[in-house]
C-alpha cells in the first residue's frame, strides 16, 4: 500500500478540524450511520468550548489503496512550538485559508517553517460559500505571503482548491457550490511525495509528540526515519547532543487508524507510530536501535516566557467546593502535566505549599488552570509575570512579541494609544479593505498581560489580536498597571443588599447579594486609586419610628463577572485568584489588614 504523510496548517477558526471530519466521512473511516461528534479531532472539552485546537493529533484515512496520515496542528501562537516539530514528520502541507479573512499571522509563522523545511504546499481556500468570500484576492495574498517568505519557484507553483469544509466539497473552480472532497484526495496523492527514507538501515525515529497513558506510561509519537521497528525490540533514547537519555524496550507500538490508536506488531520507515516502554525520553529525543550513535537533528524546545505561582487555597472557604486541596495532590497533577506537555516547566516555589509553573502564554496557563478546576482542584493563583534573562554585559532582557491587530478604522487610534502606554512600537500599518486596518507592533510580553479584555472593550468586540513570540530584547522600563484600587471586605458572612447599595457609590461591585464573603476578599473596584476596606454585611438599623416615606426597595446594578483569564490579568502582585470548581474569587494575598500593612511597608 502506498503512503502519504501530510499536515494541515491553518489559523484559529479557519475550519481545519471541520474539514478533517469530512475527510473521515468521505473516505469511509466513519460508517454512514455512525454517530460522530462535530469537530471530532478536538477531543478535549476545552478545545470544543473554545473552538481551538490545543494539542497536535495524528490520524489517518484510506483512499483507493493509499494510506494518508494527517496531522492536525494547533493554530494558536501559544502552541506554536508543537507545529515546528510536527512538520518534520510530514512530506507535504495543506495550507487552509479562510476565503474572507485571508492569511493571518499564525498562518505566516507556520507556513514560514514549512517552506523553510522545503515542503511543497497545497493551498485550500476554505469557506468559499461565505457571503463575504473574496477567493481571488485571498489567493493573491497567499502568493504574496509565499514570496515574502522566500518560497522557491517549485513551492510557488502550488495547486489551488476552493472548498467548503462544512458542506464537504472541494473543486478547482471558485464558483463550485457542490460536489465531494475527491479532488482534494487526488491532489494529496498526486502532489505530496511518498516518504523517501531508508527501509534497510538501523531503526531511528525523532520523538515529536509526547503523551501519557495511565496504564502504559509515556507514549512518544514520531515518524520512523530509517529501519524497521518490532514490538519487544531493544531501543534507546539520545538527546539533541547525542548523550544517552535511557535504554529500554518497545513494549507496545501503535499506528493511527481514523481517530484510534491501534496496536501493531511492526512498522517501517515512513510510518508515523507511537511507542510505549520508555520512562524518561521526551520530545526532540531520537529513539533508535542500540547501535545508533548519531541523533537526528531536532528543533530545540522554545523557552517559557511567562510564570505563575500555583498555591494551596488557604481561604476560610477552602475545601468546601473541591475535593483536591492538598499540596501533595496538586504537585502530582502538575508533575503529570509537565511530563506530558513539553512547553510547561515546573519548579518548587520559595513560598510554602506553592509551585512555580512556567509556560508560553496566558492562554496556555489558563487552559491548564481551567482543566484542573474541572477535575476538582482548589488553587490560589498569582499574577502572571514574565521570565527575564541575563543578556550580554549583564543587562536584563525580557521577551518581546509580534502583535498583529485587525480593527475597524474608527478604533485604530485608541488601540495605537493603548499599545504605546504598554511600550509597544508600531512596525506596520496598512488598510485591510472593507473599513478595516491592520496594525503590527513589537511589544514586550509584560505590557500585554491583561490587555486582551480591555482591547475587546475598546473595539466593541470587533477587533482581532494575534500574538507571537519574537525575541528577547532589552528591558523597556516600568509599565503602568491598573489605575484603580479595590474594595476589600472587612467581614466574613453573606453580602447584604442594604450594605451593597451604599458601597456601590464607591465603585463597581464584583459580587451579588447573598454571596459568601470573607475578610480580605476583593468584592469590587474602587473609583479611586487607593484600596478601601468596606463592610458588605452591615444591615439597616431598626427603630420604633415609622419613616414618613415608604422604604425604597434596593436596586443594585448587576455585578461585573470576570472569566478566569480576566481575573488573572486583573489582579496586582499583592492579590491572588482563588479558584474552585464552582467559584472564581479575587482576594488579597494577606487576608488580615495588619499583615497587609506590614507587607506593604516591607515592599516600600
Amino acid at each position: 500500500m502506498s503512503l502519504r504523510n501530510v499536515a494541515i496548517i491553518a489559523h484559529v477558526d479557519h475550519g481545519k478540524t471541520t474539514l478533517v471530519d469530512q475527510l473521515f466521512r468521505q473516505s469511509g473511516t466513519f460508517r454512514d450511520n455512525q454517530r460522530v461528534e462535530e469537530r471530532a479531532m478536538d477531543s478535549n472539552d476545552l478545545e470544543k468550548e473554545r473552538g481551538i485546537t490545543i494539542l497536535a493529533k495524528c490520524t489517518s484515512v484510506e483512499w483507493h489503496g493509499t494510506h494518508i496520515n494527517i496531522v492536525d496542528t494547533p493554530g494558536h501562537a501559544d502552541f506554536g512550538a508543537e507545529v515546528e516539530r510536527i512538520l518534520s514528520m510530514v512530506d507535504g502541507v495543506i495550507l487552509l485559508v479562510d476565503a474572507a479573512e485571508g492569511p493571518m499571522p499564525q498562518t505566516k509563522f507556520v507556513t514560514g517553517k514549512a517552506l523553510g523545511l522545503g515542503l511543497r504546499p497545497i493551498v485550500v481556500v476554505n469557506k468559499i460559500d461565505r457571503p463575504d468570500a473574496r477567493p481571488h484576492e485571498v489567493l493573491d495574498e497567499v502568493f504574496d505571503l509565499f514570496v515574502n517568505l522566500d518560497a522557491s519557484d517549485e513551492q510557488l507553483d502550488f495547486p489551488v482548491l476552493y472548498a467548503s469544509g462544512r458542506a464537504g466539497y472541494a473543486s478547482e473552480d471558485a464558483d463550485a457550490r457542490e460536489g465531494t472532497l475527491a479532488p482534494l484526495f487526488k491532489t494529496i496523492v498526486a502532489h505530496v511525495p511518498a516518504p523517501d527514507l531508508d527501509p534497510d538501515g538501523d531503526f531511528a525515529m525523532l520523538a515529536t509528540l509526547l503523551d501519557r497513558d495511565n496504564f502504559l506510561g509515556r507514549i512518544l509519537t514520531g515518524r520512523i526515519e530509517s529501519g524497521r521497528l518490532e514490538v519487544g525490540m531493544p531501543i534507546k533514547a539520545l538527546d539533541v547532543a547525542g548523550n544517552l537519555v535511557e535504554a529500554g524496550r518497545a513494549t507496545k507500538v501503535f499506528a493511527f487508524q481514523g481517530l484510534e490508536r491501534v496496536p501493531v506488531l511492526h512498522a517501517q520507515a515512513g510510518d508515523i507510530v507511537a511507542i510505549a516502554g520508555l520512562t524518561e525520553a521526551t520530545v526532540s529525543n531520537t529513539i533508535c536501535d542500540p547501535t545508533v550513535s548519531v541523533p537526528i537533528a531536532a528543533q530545540p524546545i522554545d523557552p517559557p516566557t511567562l510564570a505563575m505561582t500555583f498555591a494551596v487555597n488557604d481561604s476560610p472557604y477552602a475545601g468546601r467546593e473541591g475535593d483536591k486541596v492538598q499540596s501533595r495532590v496538586i504537585r502530582d497533577r502538575l508533575e503529570r502535566e509537565a511530563e506530558g506537555n513539553v512547553a510547561i516547566r515546573l519548579t518548587e516555589s520559595a513560598e510554602r505549599d506553592a509551585f512555580e509553573v512556567a509556560g508560553r502564554g496566558e492562554l496556555q496557563l489558563g487552559v491548564l488552570i481551567e482543566t484542573m478546576r474541572r477535575e476538582g482542584f482548589e488553587l490560589s493563583i498569582s499574577r502572571p509575570r514574565v521570565l527575564f534573562r541575563e543578556g550580554p554585559n549583564g543587562t536584563r532582557e525580557e521577551p518581546y512579541e509580534t502583535v498583529v491587530i485587525d480593527v475597524d478604522e474608527e478604533y485604530a487610534g485608541t488601540v495605537i494609544d493603548k499599545m504605546a502606554l504598554r511600550k509597544g512600537e508600531m512596525t506596520d500599518m496598512r488598510s485591510g479593505g472593507g473599513g478595516k486596518t491592520r496594525l503590527t507592533f513589537s511589544a514586550p510580553s509584560r505590557g500585554l498581560i491583561g490587555y486582551h479584555g480591555e482591547f475587546l472593550s475598546d473595539t466593541r468586540g470587533t477587533g482581532v489580536m494575534n500574538r507571537l513570540f519574537e525575541r528577547y530584547g532589552p528591558w523597556k522600563g516600568p509599565i503602568a498597571g491598573r489605575q484603580n484600587g479595590v474594595l476589600i471586605s472587612m467581614e466574613q458572612g453573606e453580602a447584604v443588599p442594604y450594605a451593597l447599595n451604599a458601597i456601590e457609590e464607591r465603585g463597581v461591585l464584583f459580587i451579588a447579594p447573598g454571596e459568601k464573603l470573607y475578610e480580605g476578599m476583593v468584592i469590587g473596584e474602587n473609583a479611586k486609586p487607593q484600596d478601601l476596606e468596606v463592610n458588605p454585611l452591615k444591615s439597616k438599623q431598626l427603630t420604633n419610628f415609622r419613616s414618613t416615606g415608604k422604604d425604597e426597595a434596593v436596586r443594585l446594578t448587576p455585578p461585573r463577572r470576570m472569566t478566569l483569564e480576566q481575573a488573572i490579568a486583573y489582579i496586582q502582585d499583592d492579590e491572588l485568584v482563588e479558584i474552585t470548581p464552582q467559584s472564581i474569587r479575587l482576594r488579597k494575598r494577606y487576608l488580615d489588614p495588619h499583615e497587609r500593612k506590614k507587607a506593604a511597608r516591607a515592599a516600600a
